[in-house]
């Protein structure tokens, strides 16, 4: 399985940063740049990206230079109950009950 990173690209909050990240990212012709998310329009001055690349330095390598300062990599993964329940074995005092998820 090829590992997933979220790339968190943060600009800042004025009308000009905003107008010059999103023209870079769209400029680029990079399929995971012109397809980022943005949370401008609601105050997050701020683009995601989820991509699947062999290592954090490679996701880092599709964030335009000028923006890699202040770039997020956040390696993701998913857990499941049964990968958790050996742990859970260990610590029961941690499980949470059904009549707690409600």
């Amino acid at each position: 399985m090829v590992p997933k990173f979220l790339i968190e690209v943060p600009h800042a909050p004025d009308t000009g940063a905003c107008l010059r990240v999103v023209q870079v990212f769209l400029s680029t012709g990079s399929h995971f740049l012109t397809n980022a998310e943005w949370g401008c329009q609601d105050g997050v001055h701020s683009a995601w990206m989820i991509v699947e690349v062999a290592t954090k330095a490679e996701a880092l390598g599709i964030v335009p230079q000028m923006y890699r300062h202040e770039a997020k990599i956040v390696g993701l993964n998913r857990f499941s109950m049964a990968a958790i329940e050996p742990i859970l074995k260990k610590h029961p005092a941690l499980r949470v009950e059904a009549a707690d998820r409600s």
